[in-house]
């Protein structure tokens, strides 16, 4: 999940030296982009594609779903993303898993980037966390779903959508969200396929029979069904649980940002366009970015951001008293983190040093 996006820069000395600093940039901004899990695409040699790569994308409205009734907008530059990786078995995800007619959100994060746009912070939030779920309308039916006092996180996508998943992150963070992207299983598979695979480096061996994927400890280059695999691993590395799988895919992402930069898309016009089909039919936007000229133009204004300036946690939290296979919201110090994104300051390491989890360990089973 990457992009791409266009600048001109000032030519000092030779050419040779232009070119370099125009490469830099450049996978700076590829790398910016992975870690929110979208391609963007546009900028000079596409223009004769876009109407093909708009038909492309899948677009939800989410303020006209949700009204007026949330957080205030906060328009000092800074931008809030609710990044969702969906569960659905329907079409061509069944080789997932039985399709039971809806589809919960596998994977959350909240991605932040600063108002300066030189650095972010990714918040994953525990897909078994418990919390209250506002009233939302269900995304089949229209009627009104009632609130749910500890229900999980990610049923809020199952019972009301896009809208209801955002109403909900919402309601938790007191932050509003100004993007809205979601991939899939299969669209994920492709992008990893279009970029030639990720290399990830495993200490110890994996063997999951849940997520079909099977390692020796040493150094493997991904295809999208290896690298969707290993995101959905929990079982067999760490404690077993979410919060361990939330470490193997923020270790995935830091290998996907590396592997952006070194693909040649930008010299390769058929690659770059391969990289944005495959991209555009993955991924579901809000209304705000439905377009790939407003994709473009949101990716234009991230130009500074690069991979070393991304800070990724876990929203902190404990388990759950009554069910060790829940984990409840960290109250204090989960306050920390959301007043940390809402004053676009660092969020502090103490935030998170008493949370529930594996301390790193599942994280170190990969690099």
């Amino acid at each position: 999940m990457s992009e791409q996006s266009r600048s001109t820069g000032r030519i000092r000395g030779t050419g040779s030296r232009r070119k370099q600093r125009s490469r830099r940039h450049r996978a700076k901004v590829v790398a910016a982009w992975s870690v929110a899990g979208i391609v963007v695409v546009g900028g000079a040699g596409l223009g004769y594609a876009y109407m093909k790569l708009d038909g492309n994308l899948s677009s939800v409205d989410i303020d006209a779903k949700l009204g007026t009734d949330r957080p205030a907008n906060v328009d000092d530059g800074s931008q809030d993303i609710l990044v969702l990786g969906s569960d659905s078995r329907s079409g061509a995800n069944g080789e997932y898993g039985a399709d039971e007619g809806g589809a919960r959100s596998d994977t959350a994060m909240v991605v932040h980037v600063d108002k300066g746009h030189r650095s972010a912070s990714v918040v994953s939030i525990p897909r078994d966390t418990l919390i209250e779920r506002p009233v939302c309308e269900s995304d089949t039916s229209g009627e009104q779903v009632p609130a749910e006092h500890r229900a999980m996180f990610n049923t809020a996508y199952e019972v009301g959508g896009p809208a209801c998943a955002v109403k909900t992150v919402e309601s938790m963070s007191g932050i509003r969200m100004d993007h809205y992207v979601e991939v899939d299983f299969t669209g994920f598979k492709k992008l990893i396929d279009e970029l030639g695979g990720v290399e990830i480096t495993t200490r110890t061996a994996i063997d999951d029979s849940k997520s079909h994927l099977h390692l020796d400890p040493g150094t493997h280059t991904l295809d999208g069904e290896e690298s969707l695999g290993l995101v959905r691993t929990r079982k067999s590395v760490g404690d077993g649980s979410d919060l361990g799988r939330i470490q193997l895919q923020q270790a995935f992402i830091k290998a996907l940002m590396a592997q952006a930069k070194s693909v040649g898309v930008f010299s390769s016009p058929q690659k770059l366009y391969g990289l944005a089909d495959a991209a555009t039919k993955a991924v579901t936007t809000d209304s705000g970015l439905g377009s790939v000229r407003k994709l473009s133009e949101f990716a234009n204004g991230l130009k500074g951001l690069g991979s070393d300036n991304v800070h990724m946690v876990t929203l902190p939290v404990e388990y759950d008293p009554a069910d060790p296979n829940r984990v409840l919201p960290q109250e204090k110090a989960g306050k920390q983190v959301w007043a940390a994104l809402q004053h676009d300051r660092p969020i502090p390491a103490s935030a998170t040093e008493e949370s529930a989890g594996d301390k790193g360990d599942a994280g170190k089973v990969v690099e």
